[in-house]
């Protein structure tokens, strides 16, 4: 845990009591702070409860009356479609409104640090696609080449849960636009970004809102290296940015998974399967990427891109990297090898919950047997369609089937199975040695299931019991 500091002999709310909620609470208290703290869930609260926390209606009068700070949970909107109550009830008391990943930065460097031979760093990763793959990518890398890692955020344990720093250490931080928009103090040493598209847009008013969300942890937390993935225009335009932001002689790398990069500066690209740094107009290393079954297709060249620069940024040596990557173990949901089956491969990418996503998890294989489906998100599937030759045939599940198989049309084969464990079973039965069972549903889980990972399981389940 790291105990937070500024707070001391203060009365603090924590607003939201799940994964990042509860640990913010213990946190405060570690630090000599009196927390109250409120969930919308009873469950939630009921927990709470049973563990000692003090529970307080924050949107009830009064209930600000000596509050210093509000801590919201990144689940909960503070501006966009409109601000929780609790929230609103804060601004009007004047309570300063904060999150866990700003008491994080305020409070992970202590006085211990002194003694250390080498400080402790702190690098963070954001994008829409691939930053949980990237996260533990770059952790794994640091765990096999021997240095002290800890991996939390938005995958693992939330940022206050982590242990306190030892010499040496490296934090990998996954942080959403959720985290990044609202946290008063960002302070990374290396900031990745690595991609932008549609996502989230209630949430931050639009696109333009959610790429500053995305921009504060660059701009506002001035990085001494900046990782940018120049594929999109807003990546460019950050890099463009970030040039002259630290006094650093190397500001930025670039990195891409669609063209070699020119220039006089440090970059880092993929191309045909090939991963390929230049510094200073020459080429200092090159991995073949095509080996590493854990790390499919183009967007996955893109993450292992990133965690090579971030590890370059570490002092790592290009050998050392490679050897670190080829025994990367893959993370659940996320183009997951579950099977091979008479010649099928059965992948598991829940995790890809909209259209780019899905896009590239599509781009990955040859000749797919689409399960695809769920609660959609805007726009559908519509912009899948240059990947369409690449279906065999689709079997569509939850809410959407009805809307994808109008997108699909006469353009694909299509079926509607209705449930996930219909469309595994159907499309075992149609599949042919060579094709992939591909499991990528462009579409949050929640009319069917818990959350994408459930969704996942249910698949792997269904694929297991094939035989």
């Amino acid at each position: 845990m790291i105990p937070v500091r500024g707070y001391q002999d203060c009365r603090v709310a924590v607003l939201g009591l799940g994964r990042s909620g509860l640990p913010a609470v213990r946190a405060l208290e570690e630090g000599g702070a009196e927390v109250i703290a409120w969930d919308d869930g009873a469950p939630a609260r009921e927990k709470a409860a049973a563990a000692g926390v003090t529970l307080v209606d924050l949107t009830r009068p009064g209930a600000y009356e000596d509050v210093k700070a509000l801590i919201v949970s990144p689940g909960i909107p503070h501006l966009y479609p409109e601000p929780h109550p609790a929230i609103a009830a804060a601004w009007d008391a004047g309570v300063a409104v904060d999150n866990d990943v700003g008491l994080f930065f305020r409070s992970f460097a202590t006085e211990d640090w002194d003694w250390f031979d080498r400080a402790p760093q702190v690098v963070c990763i954001t994008g829409s696609n691939g930053k949980s793959t990237t996260t533990a990518l770059l952790a794994h890398i640091l765990k096999a080449t021997g240095r002290p890692v800890q991996m939390g955020g938005n995958i693992g344990r939330g940022v206050l849960d982590l242990d306190p720093a030892e010499d040496g250490m490296v934090v990998v931080l996954e942080l959403s636009s959720y985290q990044t928009e609202l946290a008063r103090a960002l302070q990374p040493d290396i900031a990745v970004f690595l991609n932008i598209s549609p996502d989230h847009l209630d949430r931050h008013g639009g696109m333009g809102g959610y790429f500053a969300a995305k921009r504060r942890l660059f701009t506002q937390g001035g990085p001494e290296r900046s990782i940018i993935g120049v594929d999109e225009t807003e990546g460019r335009f950050l890099a463009n940015v970030m040039r002259e932001m630290p006094e650093s002689a190397e500001p930025v790398i670039m990195i891409s998974a669609s063209r070699k990069l020119a220039g006089p500066g440090w970059t880092v690209f993929a191309r045909k399967g090939f991963l390929a740094e230049w510094r200073g107009r020459r080429q200092l290393a090159s991995i073949d990427l095509r080996p590493i079954l854990t790390l499919p297709g183009a967007h996955n060249h893109q993450n292992a891109c990133a965690a090579y620069a971030a590890a370059r940024s570490l002092g790592l040596a290009p050998r050392q990297i490679e050897t670190a990557m080829a025994s990367y173990p893959g993370l659940p949901h996320r183009a997951q090898l579950i099977a091979t089956i008479g010649g099928v491969t059965y992948v598991n990418d829940s995790k890809a919950t909209n259209a780019d996503a899905a896009a590239k998890s599509l781009a990955s294989f040859e000749r797919i047997r689409w399960i695809a489906g769920g609660r959609a998100k805007a726009g559908g599937i519509t912009t899948l369609g240059p990947l369409f030759e690449r279906i065999a045939k689709a079997y569509l599940i939850g809410e959407a089937a009805g809307e994808f198989a109008a997108t699909l049309g006469g353009k694909v084969p299509h079926t509607i199975s209705g449930t996930l464990a219909e469309a595994v079973a159907q499309a075992a039965a149609e599949a042919e040695p060579g094709e992939t069972v591909l499991l990528a549903p462009a579409c949050a889980s929640f009319d069917q299931f818990a959350s994408f990972e459930a969704r996942g399981d249910a698949f792997t389940a269904a694929v297991k019991a094939l035989g």
